[in-house]
């Protein structure tokens, strides 16, 4: 508890000092997708992850070469600490996010200040504005990350993926670029504020997927197999079968 009280504190301080760093980034970020200050608010995830003894996290798989070379980024949804952890990768992308996190005093002001995207879950229009936006961003040469799960798993397993982040990339012609993440589900366990016991992450980039043949028609084969890939890495990471690591909403 008393370990949990010191993160806490540190983490809180850190994150008001970083409102000022990016406030005033974006006073000069001509960058029409805001790389510059999205970037430097990525690294605030970086600097938690060092300062919390409680996660060590394990980054594997494909290199980025070209950070400005737009993917369409998936990844499973463990828990609160996915964000964090994710955004110790080398590269900016914009994410998907429901709006309530936009609301949340210093995190959500950061968010916007980063050129984040906001999207009411319980608004199927407003889903459809959200990925007009991340085409946008994508035009401008940054990559935008979706949890596709919608939200994150309650037992562990991989939840059902919904359709919008592969019409996403169908439609701007763009490669999805999976991310697989095992190990962060107990480490902000819900309904409380301590931090679960010390924990090894793995984080994986797996190969793109192309999809620039693609069309509408192929949204369900390529979100299947995408989801495929990422539960059999997960499964192999637990050392048990892919039907206990497969969920139903």
């Amino acid at each position: 508890m008393i370990r949990s009280i010191f993160i806490w504190i540190t983490t809180s301080i850190t994150i008001f000092l970083w409102l000022f760093l990016l406030a005033f980034s974006r006073l000069f970020d001509r960058d029409p997708a805001l790389y510059r200050t999205g970037f430097l608010f990525r690294k605030l995830g970086k600097v938690l992850t060092k300062i919390n003894p409680f996660w060590k996290l394990h980054i594997s798989g494909e290199i980025i070469s070209n950070p400005r070379n737009p993917y369409v980024v998936i990844c499973n949804h463990q828990s609160l600490a996915d964000i964090p952890l994710i955004s110790n990768l080398p590269w900016e992308m914009k994410w998907i996010a429901k709006e309530e996190l936009f609301k949340i005093p210093v995190i959500g002001w950061m968010m916007s200040l980063s050129g984040d995207i906001p999207v009411d879950r319980k608004n199927p229009r407003s889903g459809a504005m959200a990925l007009i936006k991340a085409q946008r961003v994508l035009e401008q040469k940054c990559s935008v990350m979706i949890f596709p799960e919608g939200t994150r798993t309650l037992d562990g397993r991989v939840r059902q993926f919904t359709d919008g982040a592969f019409h996403l990339a169908v439609k701007a012609k763009v490669p999805i670029l999976p991310l697989v993440i095992e190990g962060s589900h107990d480490c902000i366990p819900k309904n409380s504020w301590k931090f679960g016991k010390p924990s090894d992450i793995f984080l994986k980039v797996l190969d793109p997927v192309d999809t620039s043949s693609m069309t509408v028609k192929d949204v369900p084969a390529l979100r299947d197999s995408i989801r495929l890939n990422i539960i059999k890495q997960i499964a192999e990471w637990r050392s048990v079968t892919v039907e206990e690591v497969n969920g139903t909403n």
